[in-house]
């Protein structure tokens, strides 16, 4: 595919980062001659030096033809110009990253692919809506839900008191007579190797697990991973960043009781007003006598958000040393994913990956509805819907040639999801849910053509 990415900053970079791996074409615009000179050195991608609103750049881009343009300057309005002007030169699908939220909650009645805008992507609203998921699934690290809920994606860490370890995945699979959950990936305690399971595959002390699961598979996960579920009510924002007040916005409005900690008087002064069934506190979150004073000892969950990745990991070691249930930390540093466990925090996010997943899934062939990679492994989960021309259509599962790499990780039929195994007929409509390595990708796509 031919991509234009505008906007070398973070979200940016890393974008053009993933794209360049996978061999897209790729050029990267920004007015930023360092950024560029970084981007230019580290990837195999074309950059240009510019405004991307201007129409004799894009054009010097070559945008008539292009498979996709995304807007991700630190400017919503220009993200927002710069996907209508494209459109209107010959590109064939556009992405704009926004913050105003009230963008994505009035889409439909605004209308913005009229004005030429196929998409509309907020980091920060994808980084609260992971919040709140990982908050109401507090016993597991990591969390993501395809069609409401009717699959959800779950990770954990096996702990020795797990029913299972030890167990291949087909002794595991006895231990309950119906089969709600199914084991997608594995990485091994201090390997960076990610392991498609199979049947004969032995589940592990330390094992990083990812599971899809059902509704009703996710009390059959608590009981075989040995893992408590813990009832959150009492929350701890530190930083009154967007995140931190979107967070606090949608917890206080699901009878959550909130504590927002915020070092900027003058914003917690506007956060106080904006935010009334919320305890707004104005200090240094970095201050332990200040959490304590504050009862930190006593709150069931902390979320750190504010804009320094260190400070973030700082305060959640604090509160988990005051015994506090479940920590979430967000983290520019892409590696400290990798510590993440050792260290003791519960869960990290990161806005450059969840903007990441939500837009590949536009990169992928194939009917493609949704996309998340797996934290700290090497593999993504593909929703695709299933065509009458589609190779895997009316085909048994044990029938599809399948790659190894792969695995289908659940079925979603009339809104339903469904752990389906071997004996199982796709039919068309169907939403498969696919866990793959990289190197099976272009054979899974293949197959939903």
């Amino acid at each position: 595919m031919k991509i234009i990415i505008a906007g070398a900053g973070e979200v940016g970079f890393h974008l053009a980062k993933l794209l360049s791996y996978e061999s897209q074409d790729i050029t990267l615009i920004d007015n930023d001659r360092k950024s560029l000179n970084y981007a230019d050195t580290h990837l195999d991608i074309r950059t240009i030096k510019g405004d991307a609103t201007s129409i004799r750049i894009l054009r010097e881009s070559q945008i008539k033809g292009v498979d996709l343009v995304i807007g991700v300057t630190e400017s919503e309005n220009t993200n927002i110009t710069i996907c209508v002007l494209a459109k209107q030169l010959g590109a064939k699908k556009t992405i704009a990253r926004i913050s105003n939220t009230e963008f994505i909650d009035f889409k439909e009645e605004i209308g913005f692919t009229k004005f030429g805008i196929d998409e509309l992507i907020s980091p920060e609203a994808l980084a609260t809506k992971e919040i709140g998921l990982l908050l109401n699934q507090s016993a597991f690290s990591d969390t993501y839900e395809f069609e409401g809920g009717a699959l959800t994606l779950i990770g954990v860490t096996l702990s020795r008191t797990a029913s299972f370890v030890g167990k291949t995945v087909k002794e595991a699979a006895k231990i309950f007579p119906e089969l709600h959950f199914q084991p997608i990936a594995i990485q091994r305690f201090g390997t960076q190797y990610t392991l498609i399971p199979r049947g004969d595959t032995q589940f592990k002390e330390g094992d990083q697990v990812y599971f899809t699961t059902i509704k009703g598979g996710v009390e059959e996960l608590y009981k075989l991973t040995g893992k408590i579920k813990q009832e959150i009510k009492n929350v701890m924002i530190l930083g009154g960043s967007k995140i931190g007040e979107q967070t606090a916005k949608q917890l206080c409005f699901t009878k959550f009781n909130v504590k927002l900690v915020e070092n900027n008087s003058d914003r917690a002064f506007d956060l106080a007003d904006d935010l009334p069934k919320a305890l707004v506190i104005n200090g240094d979150g970095r201050n332990v006598e200040l959490l304590e004073e504050e009862n930190i000892q006593d709150m069931d969950a902390f979320i750190a958000v504010t804009g320094n990745s260190e400070t973030n990991i700082m305060s959640c070691l604090v509160a988990k040393s005051k015994s506090v249930k479940k920590t979430i930390a967000l983290v520019e540093n892409m590696d400290y994913f990798q510590l993440s466990h050792s260290i003791g925090i519960d869960t990290l996010i990161n806005k450059k990956l969840l903007a990441a997943n939500n837009i590949f899934r536009y990169i992928r062939r194939g009917d493609v509805v949704a996309m998340t990679k797996l934290n700290n492994m090497n593999a993504e989960l593909l929703e695709f819907i299933v065509k009458s021309t589609s190779e895997v259509c009316n085909t048994l599962i044990k029938d599809v040639a399948f790659p190894r790499a792969a695995i289908i990780s659940g079925v979603i039929r009339d809104g339903k999801g469904i752990i389906a195994l071997g004996d199982f007929l796709i039919k068309s409509g169907d939403r498969i849910v696919v866990c793959c390595l990289p190197r099976a990708i272009v054979k899974v796509e293949k197959l939903f053509l």
